[in-house]
Order: C-alpha cells, then sequence, then structure tokens
C-alpha cells in the first residue's frame, strides 16, 4: 500500500511552487501603475515628477515664501494709498464733481482710505492684528468700488473678488500658524475648520481674475489657446487637484504676462493709460501673492488632493 500511495511532494525540479501566480519575485519600489502603459497611468507619472521638481526647487524658498506673498498681496494697497498722496487734486476734483460729494466728506473719504490702507498693508506684513487688518483691507475694496462707482465696471469687480481671494488666503495662513482669534459675534468653528473653509473660498475667489482676462479684449486663435490652459489651471486651483502644481504654474504665467502686457514703466508719465496699466500690474501681484501662499499652505481639507489621501 505504501508502495502505490505518495503524500510527499516530489522532488522534481518541475514542481511549481506558485500555481496561480501570485507571488512576485521582484521586490516592490512602492507604487506600480495598474498599467504601466496606460494613458492616465503615464500623465500621473509625469505629474508626480512635476510636483517632486517643484518640492524640490521650491525648497530653498519655502521659508520666505509666506513673506514673499502677504507683502505681494498688499503691495497693491501701498500702490494707491501713494497714488491718492501724490494726486491729492485729481482725486478730490473728480469726487466732488463726477460722484458729487461734498468738500469735507471728499476730504475725510481719501484720509480714511490711505490711513487704512498702510495701517492694515503693514500690519498684515509684520502679522501683528492680522484680523482686524483684513478685514480693513476688504472694506476697503467695497468702500472704493462704490466711492468711485467701480462696482458695476465687471472687470473691477473681478479683479476685486480675486483681491479678496488673496487677502482670505492670508486669514488662512494666520489660522494654520495658530495665531487666529475667534471673531465677536461669529459662531465658534474649530481651527481645522476654519482653515478649510477659508482655503477653500480663497482658492475659489482668486481665479475671477482670469474670468476678467476672458471677457475683454478680442479674440484670436493664441488668445482661445492661452484660454482653455488657463481655465483647465484655474479649474484644477478651485477644486483643489494638483493644487500646488496647477497654483505654481499660474504664478509663472501671471509673473510673465504682467511684466510683458501691464508695462506702465513704459509709458509716457503723462499718458492716461498709464496708471490703469500701473493699477493693473499692482492688482495682479496682489493676486499671484495669494497663489504664492497657497502653493505653500496647500489646498486645504476641502480639496480633490486631500480627499485623495483619505480614500
Amino acid at each position: 500500500m505504501t508502495s502505490r500511495i505518495h503524500i510527499a511532494r516530489p522532488a522534481t525540479a518541475t514542481y511549481n511552487t506558485d500555481p496561480h501566480g501570485f507571488s512576485n519575485p521582484r521586490s516592490s519600489s512602492g507604487y506600480r501603475a495598474a498599467n504601466p502603459d496606460s494613458p492616465l497611468e503615464r500623465v500621473r507619472a509625469v505629474g508626480k515628477q512635476v510636483e517632486d521638481a517643484i518640492e524640490i526647487y521650491s525648497h530653498p524658498l519655502k521659508p520666505y515664501l509666506p513673506g514673499i506673498g502677504r507683502f505681494l498681496i498688499v503691495v497693491t494697497f501701498y500702490e494707491d494709498a501713494l497714488r491718492i498722496l501724490t494726486q491729492w487734486r485729481d482725486q478730490l476734483w473728480y469726487l466732488q464733481s463726477y460722484r458729487h460729494f461734498y468738500w469735507g466728506f471728499s476730504h475725510l473719504f481719501l484720509v480714511l482710505n490711505v490711513v487704512v490702507m498702510l495701517a492694515a498693508s503693514t500690519a498684515v506684513i509684520s502679522k501683528r492684528f492680522t484680523e482686524h487688518a483684513v478685514l480693513g483691507l476688504l472694506a476697503v475694496v467695497i468702500v472704493q468700488g462704490f466711492g468711485y462707482g467701480l462696482i458695476f465696471d465687471l472687470n473691477f469687480f473681478l479683479r476685486s473678488l480675486s483681491v479678496i481671494g488673496g487677502l482670505v488666503m492670508v486669514l488662512s495662513e494666520t489660522v494654520v500658524s495658530g495665531r487666529e482669534k475667534n471673531f465677536p459675534g461669529l459662531p465658534s468653528l474649530s481651527d481645522t475648520d476654519r482653515k478649510k473653509y477659508f482655503l477653500l473660498a480663497g482658492r475659489v475667489l482668486l481665479i475671477f481674475l482670469f474670468f476678467g482676462y476672458m471677457v475683454r479684449g478680442e479674440w484670436s486663435i493664441g488668445r482661445f489657446v492661452s484660454s482653455l490652459v488657463g481655465l483647465a489651471a484655474c479649474t484644477m486651483v478651485a477644486v483643489g487637484f494638483k493644487a500646488k502644481w496647477s497654483a505654481t504654474f499660474l504664478v509663472i504665467v501671471l509673473s510673465v504676462f504682467n511684466v510683458f502686457i501691464n508695462n506702465w514703466w513704459s509709458v509716457h508719465s503723462a499718458h492716461a493709460q498709464r496708471d490703469f496699466l500701473k493699477y493693473d500690474f499692482f492688482q495682479t501681484l496682489s493676486i499671484v501673492g495669494g497663489l504664492i501662499l497657497l502653493v505653500n499652505i496647500g489646498p486645504g481639507g476641502l480639496s480633490v488632493d486631500e480627499k485623495k489621501k483619505t480614500y
């Protein structure tokens, strides 16, 4: 009986220790795509390489990014205050002649705007009383829109929303650093919740500058292509998908665009277009500052990037 029944495994070389092919003879090097030849997997691989490159090359600048971002966000308010002081008589004449401000009220309007812009901008840079400073600058944006009669101008409105987005990013960065306090009269939220909602609002508001670019000017093939690329990058920022990569891309594009298109220094000082170009230039810098803070902080909890870490 024992000569006919063999329960031991045969000692031949043809025995397959893994008949179902579950084992992997190669050592694992981390994440491996299910199908490396898939176009989607190739895009993911390229995106991962770009993110790694951005992280490596931006690492030396990382300690300085919050300061750079804050300064760029408020630089438009410094420029606006300086313009009011250097064009004081013209400002008074416009407010009294076209906006029908009373003599004393026009002076008070300009003085309050200058004082709030200078004091609040300095507070934002120095990280002192940041919450009150941001609220003051928000009030300046709204009051100037009504005071100068520009609130219903679509381009001004969209740009103002983007500037407000930059200020909201300052609040987000303040929450992250742990210096933010509860606002009186508002429901109490945890730091995590405040950070999520501020970052979401800041991301969405920042991209309105792009829509302002789309609604003005004549269309061409180059403008159509650039609009598609910009729309894709702005959508990625808004939903928080590859947010750091897309925000870095927009910082580079907006910086180049700002230098070559809003080159106010090349226009004669007596030309009326100079002030408009200077205004657009410094407002674009403010939005670039908000994007830099987004690169430094990240998209927050209400984003596709954060959800991908969960699932």
